[in-house]
């Protein structure tokens, strides 16, 4: 990392005076927070995001630079990132030294377009109380690093996995999920989320019903499970309603090989809050549509 990027890092930069809070710019002289209580502060500071309070905020004044040494403003910690703005190894040095800052107390962290399973390990290497994990699209985070990282995460409740395009399709799967599983006895909230290719399309021996099938075996306990772009069958689906009697919500959009017509169908419609394979997307997080391109099928398949 160079060193003025360093600088930015940990606060050392005294040359910037300015920055930007909720698209208005704030400037040295006008610290009219000083007059807010600090509880108050740190909750409108956490709105900004990880990166600008690293790279800016920070900077603005002694009495910020103050604020943002507080373990309660790194309680969350949100890295979204849109993948062209910053280096992925000055991204992963900034999320370190965040978590350096949460002195134990990281509740949630968000990973968007990088990381990877050494980052992961230091993430679940802390003392923290971390219930909440989302990984969006981190291609070099992988099943084994997941796997490792699982022993240390017990007290997680909430894992969100998105992945994007052929190539991140291997790198987590069934074998991930299930030591997950295994590890977090108290996990109520999965999401495992796919936006790419049909994998048969291109390994004759795929199993469509491998992940399912990891979380009924190992997953009785959630309570809400999300399964965008998954290509499991009707056995997948029955296994999961099988295992995971307190359900409450359940996302099926984009999963065209179920059959609801019939008993899983009634099943399924018992479920508080579901999702169907042909219901709208324009709610979903990501543009779906910019992956349909590598889809490869014939109607029939899904007849």
């Amino acid at each position: 990392m160079s060193s003025s990027s360093y600088a930015h890092l940990t606060g050392n930069d005294e040359s910037s005076f300015h920055t930007h809070l909720a698209g208005k710019e704030i400037t040295q002289n006008r610290n009219w927070m000083e007059n807010l209580p600090h509880d108050v502060v740190v909750a409108i500071m956490q709105k900004v995001g990880t990166i600008d309070i690293l790279n800016n905020i920070q900077n603005v004044c002694v009495s910020w630079r103050k604020i943002c040494q507080d373990p309660a403003l790194w309680k969350s910690i949100d890295m979204h990132h849109f993948g062209d703005l910053l280096d992925r190894d000055v991204l992963v040095e900034m999320t370190k030294h965040a978590i350096d800052r949460s002195c134990g107390q990281l509740i949630d962290i968000n990973l968007v377009y990088f990381g990877n399973d050494d980052l992961l390990k230091y993430i679940t290497d802390r003392k923290n109380q971390l219930r909440r994990l989302r990984i969006v699209m981190c291609r070099d985070i992988t099943d084994e690093g997941l796997s490792e990282a699982s022993e240390n995460l017990s007290s997680i409740e909430e894992l969100h996995i998105y992945l994007g395009d052929i190539s991140l399709l291997k790198y987590i799967t069934h074998v991930g999920l299930y030591n997950v599983g295994c590890n977090c006895p108290v996990l109520k909230s999965l999401t495992f989320n796919q936006q790419g290719a049909m994998m048969e399309s291109y390994e004759h021996d795929f199993d469509p019903n491998t992940e399912a099938l990891a979380i009924s075996r190992t997953m009785p306990q959630l309570r809400h499970l999300s399964l965008f772009g998954n290509h499991m069958t009707d056995i997948g689906l029955q296994a999961i309603l099988d295992a995971c009697p307190s359900l409450e919500s359940l996302d099926l959009r984009k999963c065209f090989k179920i059959n609801l017509s019939g008993e899983l169908g009634r099943r399924c419609s018992f479920i508080k809050t579901l999702k169907l394979p042909n219901d709208s997307t324009n709610d979903y997080d990501f543009d779906y549509q910019g992956y349909e391109f590598y889809y490869s099928y014939d109607d029939d398949d899904y007849s």
